[in-house]
C-alpha cells in the first residue's frame, strides 16, 4: 500500500523511508523494545489565591530527561523536568485561601473540564478497576497516594480498605520490582491521575520487572486477569524497533501483540510527547488499542468553562504524539484519508505540563534535582489514565473491542481544535501546519483524535 503523493504530509516525509504496510495477522501483543514513558513533569510552587489563572508562557532553561541512559536490551522512560520553578502553572480555582491547594489542576478542575462532576457525585465507577501498568517499583506510591487524596478531599485508596492493589507482573504482591525512581514519578502521576478523574473507582497497579515489551505486556495481560475493567498504558516507543526487530517478532509480527487485545477491557494507550513522528508509536498504533493524544488546557469565558488546544511545541521540543503507521492497515471505522495505515490518535485530554496536573511523589530523584514532593505533571501520560478512568466510570465495557465506537459516536466529544503545530521544527519530522495529521483542525486530527471527553456517554460504546 502507498500514499499518493497529494497526500503526503510533505515532500520528504516519507520519501526517507518505504511505505510498507503488513496487515495485523491473529492476535495482537508487545515486543521486547525500547518503549517510553511519557511524563511532563516541573517542580509545583502554590497557588496565590483560589482564582484560575493562565499558564506561564516560557521557563528560563529547557526540559531535561529524567531517564539515564538503560542498560542493553532495557528501555529508556521519557520524562521530561523543568528544572526552571520559576514557570508557575494553572492554580486551582477549588483553592479556597492562599497555599491552599499545589500549583496545578486538580480533581474538582479535571472533573469540570470534562463534564464528569454530576457522574462523580453520583459515584459513577465505584466498586470497579482501573489497571496501571508500568515498569519497576514506586516504593512510596501508596503513602504518596494518600497525601494527594486527603490534600483534595477525596476518600482514602488504601490496601487495607481494598481501593488499591499493587502487583507484580505475574500478579502477585511480591517480589516487588526494583526502584526506579524515574518511572516512581510516572506511577504516582497515573495512580493520583486516575483518582482525580474516578476517585471511587478502584486502582490496581500492574509493576513489570523491566520495562521491555515483553515485561510491559505480561502486565497488561495480568491486569486483565485481575479483573481490570479498562487498563492505562503510560509508555510508547518508535513501532519499526517492534516490528522490525527479528528478536522480538514472528514472520514480521510482535510477539506478543495479543496482550493489547481484551474485547470488553478497554486498553488505552499514550501517543507519545515528540510531536509528529513519521516512526508511529507502538502500542498505539495497534488498532486493538485506544490511543490518547494530548491538549493544552486552559480556563476560559466560554460556555464550556474551558478552552483546549492541541499541545505543541510553543515552549519547547515537545507535544502531542501524532503519526501514520507505516505497519498496521487503517482499520475500517477510521476514514481520514491523507493516512493509507492506523493514524494515532483517537481521543485526548491536557497533557501539556504548563497547563498540567498537581501530583505527589515523595520518591526522591537527585540525579535530576528532585527531592520528592509536588511537582507538576503533563505529558500523554496523564491524558492517558484519565480517559482510562473515565471509561470505566462509564460502565460495563462489554461492547468495546477498540476506538471504533467514538468515532460511531462523536458527538459527546469536544472537538479540539486550534494551537501550534505539533510538528517540531528541526526534528526531521517536519509537517506543514495545514495538514490535519500534525495540526489540530476542525474535525479529526491526528494530534487530538476526535476531542477530548464531554461527559461519558461516547465512551460507551
Amino acid at each position: 500500500m502507498t500514499t499518493p503523493a497529494s497526500q503526503e504530509p510533505s515532500v520528504t516525509s516519507y520519501a526517507k523511508k518505504p511505505r510498507l504496510f503488513r496487515p495485523l495477522v491473529g492476535s495482537v501483543a508487545v515486543a521486547g523494545t525500547v518503549l517510553g514513558l511519557l511524563a511532563v513533569v516541573s517542580p509545583a510552587s502554590f497557588g496565590d489565591d483560589g482564582d484560575s489563572t493562565a499558564p506561564a508562557t516560557a521557563a528560563a532553561t529547557a526540559p531535561v530527561a529524567v531517564c539515564s541512559a538503560p542498560p542493553p536490551g532495557q528501555l529508556a522512560c521519557q520524562a521530561e523536568v523543568m528544572p526552571d520553578t520559576s514557570a508557575t502553572g494553572a492554580r486551582s480555582f477549588t483553592a479556597r485561601s492562599k497555599a491552599a491547594l499545589p500549583d496545578g489542576y486538580g480533581p474538582a478542575d479535571l472533573q469540570s473540564a470534562y463534564n464528569i462532576g454530576a457522574d462523580v457525585a453520583a459515584h459513577a465507577g465505584k466498586g470497579r478497576t482501573v489497571a496501571i501498568v508500568d515498569a519497576y517499583d514506586a516504593p512510596t506510591v501508596e503513602a504518596d497516594l494518600a497525601v494527594y487524596r486527603s490534600t483534595y478531599g477525596l476518600p482514602p485508596c488504601t490496601t487495607d480498605n481494598g481501593c488499591f492493589r499493587k502487583v507484580n507482573e505475574r500478579g502477585n504482591a511480591a517480589p516487588l520490582p526494583s526502584v526506579d525512581v524515574s518511572w516512581a514519578v510516572e506511577i504516582s502521576l497515573d495512580v493520583e491521575a486516575v483518582s482525580a478523574a474516578c476517585p471511587d473507582c478502584n486502582i490496581l497497579l500492574v509493576e513489570t520487572d523491566f520495562a521491555s515489551g515483553i515485561n510491559l505486556g505480561n502486565g497488561v495481560d495480568t491486569a486483565v486477569r485481575l479483573g481490570a475493567d479498562a487498563v492505562s498504558n503510560s509508555y510508547s516507543g518508535a513501532e519499526t524497533t517492534v516490528w522490525d526487530n527479528t528478536a522480538t517478532s514472528k514472520g514480521g509480527i510482535p510477539a506478543n501483540i495479543s496482550s493489547y487485545d481484551h474485547p470488553g477491557v478497554p486498553i488505552l494507550a499514550a501517543s507519545g510527547d515528540s510531536g509528529y513522528q513519521l516512526d508511529a508509536p507502538y502500542p498505539a498504533d495497534l488498532t486493538t488499542v485506544i490511543a490518547v493524544g494530548g491538549t493544552s488546557l486552559t480556563r476560559s469565558d466560554t460556555a464550556r468553562g474551558w478552552t483546549e488546544t492541541a499541545w505543541g511545541p510553543t515552549k519547547r521540543p515537545s507535544g502531542a504524539g501524532a503519526a501514520c503507521s507505516a505497519h498496521v492497515d487503517k482499520p475500517g471505522w477510521q476514514h481520514d484519508t491523507a493516512c493509507p495505515g492506523r493514524t494515532v490518535a483517537d481521543v485526548s485530554a491536557v497533557a501539556d505540563p504548563y497547563t498540567g496536573l498537581a501530583i505527589y511523589d515523595s520518591t526522591p530523584d537527585p540525579g535530576d534535582g528532585l527531592p520528592g514532593g509536588w511537582l507538576h505533571a503533563g505529558g500523554t501520560s496523564a491524558a492517558t489514565p484519565l480517559v482510562a478512568a473515565m471509561y470505566v466510570m462509564a460502565g460495563p465495557a462489554a461492547a468495546v473491542k477498540d476506538a471504533s465506537g467514538l468515532y460511531a459516536h462523536p458527538d459527546h466529544l469536544n472537538d479540539v481544535a486550534g494551537g501550534a503545530s505539533v510538528s517540531i521544527p528541526g526534528s526531521g519530522h517536519e509537517c506543514p501546519v495545514t495538514s490535519y495529521l500534525c495540526t489540530s483542525l476542525p474535525g479529526y486530527d491526528a494530534p487530538t483524535g476526535l476531542g477530548s471527553p464531554d461527559g461519558l456517554a461516547s465512551l460507551r460504546y
